[in-house]
């Protein structure tokens, strides 16, 4: 079973690059039409539809979780702009006579768009996947861009193009004329396309810039730029202090950087002391240590439910300030029970090499 779920994912792609091969290199089709048809349905909505339920079906943003590709907020744009480059295909390839030539220049614009914005997911979303799911897309839009080329050449020399208004012979000779050429013309006429579908999208809640803000307000993707959001965040254990460590750094004071569970936070005094506390209790009263984390962890396992409210650095202040009295206390207790408080304290959340370094070892 296994092994035909993986030929059925495979074989769209390898298919379709056979095709885009063959008719490069002898301008003849290998696939028979047919075969070819559901290969182009697979590639082009199937894996597509399947992939962005499964792996953008998040409802919003968590440092903890896969399941958000486009950010939430802005992930409309982005499925506009797949839905139109998919529609821009098939219509493309079903149809009988070329278009208008405004018409034709929009499809042939909404093509090229398909082409950019699968290389900028394929790069966003996964570095394996998108040789199975996006560069068949390019390939066949690529494909049928070069056929467009194509028809329009038939349609001129058999002279059942026929043009009237000056302004479409103008239209003309830009999808007639030399590829390289026409593109970078019609690349330029992506613009107003773009422009179009935009304040559109407005309409519908979007922001001129969310095709941008799809990708760059996200988490530990291609193109995201909001993973400093994540810095303190232990999946399965969210705490207090390490919140609090994420407020405005003129209130909370961050002093360096640590490392915990092979990721980076962002340490200040007092998340360091309270860490500092809690080694010297599992040291000292093992048991008692053992209770009062099993009881913290419960606190911790409410702040990951609603981490994403702590993003708040106001809020972030006000748990820093909260958590000052139980930090002074800790701070008596280490000065009371250690001989080298600040030796403790400065090894806190620090990788073995470094607490030798500074221990001297």
């Amino acid at each position: 079973m296994e092994a035909i779920f993986i030929a059925l994912f495979f074989a769209p792609a390898f298919l379709i690059t056979l095709e885009f091969l063959w008719y490069i290199f002898t301008k003849k089709h290998l696939l028979h039409i047919a075969l070819f048809r559901i290969a182009e349905l697979a590639s082009v909505v199937a894996l597509p539809f399947l992939y962005l339920i499964v792996s953008d079906s998040g409802e919003r943003l968590d440092c903890c979780s896969d399941d958000v590709v486009f950010s939430p907020d802005h992930r409309l744009t982005i499925y506009c702009w797949i839905l139109l480059g998919g529609l821009s295909y098939f219509y493309c390839s079903y149809r009988r006579k070329v278009a208008a030539p405004l018409a034709e220049v929009v499809v042939n614009a909404l093509l090229l768009i398909g082409i950019v914005l699968n290389v900028l997911i394929g790069y966003h979303a996964d570095e394996f996947l998108w040789i199975l799911g996006n560069l068949p897309i390019i390939l066949l839009f690529v494909l049928r861009l070069i056929k467009n080329q194509y028809q329009l050449f038939e349609a001129g020399e058999m002279g059942t193009y026929q043009v009237a208004a000056p302004a479409g012979m103008y239209v003309w000779q830009v999808l007639t004329a030399k590829p390289f050429i026409k593109y970078p013309i019609l690349l330029l006429l992506c613009l107003p396309v773009i422009m179009l579908v935009t304040a559109i999208l407005i309409l519908f809640g979007q922001k001129p810039d969310s095709a941008i803000e799809a990708f760059t307000q996200t988490y530990y993707k291609g193109f995201s730029q909001i993973d400093h959001l994540c810095a303190n965040v232990t999946c399965g254990g969210h705490y207090l202090c390490s919140v609090a460590a994420n407020g405005h750094a003129h209130v909370v004071q961050p002093v360096r950087y640590g490392t915990r569970n092979k990721g980076r936070i962002i340490c200040n005094r007092q998340l360091l002391v309270s860490n500092a506390f809690e080694e010297l209790l599992e040291e000292k009263f093992p048991r008692l240590h053992k209770l009062i984390r099993s009881n913290y962890n419960k606190v911790g396992d409410v702040v990951h439910q609603y981490y994403y409210l702590f993003e708040n650095k106001y809020l972030s202040d006000f748990i820093y300030f909260m958590m000052k009295p139980l930090e002074w206390i800790f701070l008596l207790v280490l000065y009371t029970c250690e001989p080298n408080p600040e030796n403790r304290i400065a090894t806190q959340y620090l990788k073995q090499e470094e607490k030798k370094q500074l221990r001297g070892e």
